[in-house]
């Protein structure tokens, strides 16, 4: 029979349950990694291992040894579901004490500007003892000289174990893989794919209804979701839309809400038009919005060498037409497409998704790198 140890999480005396594996070896449970004070919505990772009864499918991780991540077509439901159970377990536990990625040394190379993706990779890796080498600016590097980033590739194959790269050509990945042996995160190219933020937006996700999970997700449960914004030339909501076709069995209708009358791009048609989940595209977001249980917002689109923010048409605050217990979501930062009023709102899923990236991150360079073998408990 597992121990029982009480919580004291949001103020309410609550039962965790701590499998036999944890409760012999004696790992203890983390405290809140949310600020108490923080605004939104609050979410339990164990919600979602209790959904699986503690279990992490450690088959699905162990395909990612070595491997690059370069897109989300990379993945299928069962690696996400992985991921984010992984995640949850390393966001419950004090995982930080296996130092699972000791003797590990991980390269952030951003030559796009970073704050929140540079920095919880940094964190992610540093709080399982692994080792960073930062590049925070392209331009203090061989870059601003003329040199090309397959020679860069080539240099950081004697300097680190994994290589986390930003850059703001979509071609950036095809260009450093040509050289690079040591797997490669994408954090962004361009116009391109940001897999690792799809990844966090459907851990937070399942953490609010882990139901969704399963293949076999209850009817009232599953959820129609409405996507503000432009997939062809927006990574981030790409990266979503992406994964979020893969859960077929648990969303039941995906609404596309553009200024544009073809927001998707060519690199998704194919996709859609064999998707069985009913797609449909409207322009005004008033339309739909009493109708979504979920709505994901970004306000940034590149555009050749540019960015582009949302028409201030599409904002969203505490006046909107929202479900009750509908719940906005947002890869951030953000403009004035969503207003802080609904900070304090239980609409506000964008900072608890937020909160989750490092452990996405965690999850995700313990599998690549081989580590897995190192966290207790899976």
């Amino acid at each position: 029979m597992s121990d029982k140890v009480m919580s004291d999480e949001n103020d309410t005396n609550k039962e965790v349950n701590v499998g036999d594996e944890i409760a012999r070896t004696q790992t203890p449970l983390r405290s809140a990694v949310v600020p108490m004070n923080s605004k939104g919505l609050r979410l339990r990772a164990e919600d979602l291992l209790d959904l699986t009864e503690g279990r992490v499918d450690r088959e699905a991780l162990q395909a990612l040894a070595g491997q690059s991540i370069v897109e989300p077509r990379q993945f299928d439901r069962r690696t996400v579901v992985a991921i984010a159970q992984l995640a949850a377990l390393l966001e419950t536990r004090n995982v930080e004490l296996d130092k699972p990625l000791d003797g590990k040394i991980a390269i952030t190379a951003f030559f796009e500007p970073s704050t929140r993706t540079r920095l919880s990779f940094e964190s992610a890796v540093q709080r399982l003892d692994g080792k960073v080498l930062s590049v925070p600016d392209g331009q203090v590097t061989g870059i601003a000289k003329g040199e090309s980033l397959a020679d860069i590739g080539e240099m950081f194959n004697t300097y680190g174990d994994v290589v986390i790269m930003r850059h703001p050509e979509t071609d950036s990945v095809d260009e450093i893989r040509r050289n690079l042996q040591r797997p490669l995160i994408n954090a962004g190219n361009g116009s391109g794919h940001h897999p690792t933020q799809a990844l966090i937006d459907w851990y937070a996700l399942l953490k609010w209804r882990p139901e969704l999970s399963l293949a076999n997700c209850p009817q009232d449960r599953k959820v129609h979701l409405g996507i503000i914004g432009t997939p062809g030339s927006m990574r981030a909501v790409k990266s979503f839309l992406r994964l979020s076709l893969m859960f077929e069995h648990a969303v039941s209708e995906i609404t596309l809400i553009s200024e544009m009358a073809d927001p998707v791009g060519l690199d998704l048609i194919e996709t859609i038009e064999a998707s069985p989940i009913k797609i449909s595209i409207v322009n005004d977001v008033q339309e739909v919005l009493p109708e979504l249980n979920v709505v994901y917002v970004n306000s940034i689109a590149f555009l050749g060498d540019s960015y582009r923010n949302l028409d201030s048409r599409y904002k969203l605050d505490s006046n909107s037409d929202l479900k009750a217990d509908a719940v906005v979501m947002h890869p951030l930062a953000r403009n004035n497409e969503l207003s802080d009023d609904l900070d304090e709102t239980d609409h506000n899923l964008y900072f608890a998704q937020a909160a989750g990236a490092v452990f996405v991150r965690q999850a995700l360079l313990a599998s690549v790198l081989d580590r897995l073998d190192r966290i207790t408990g899976i």
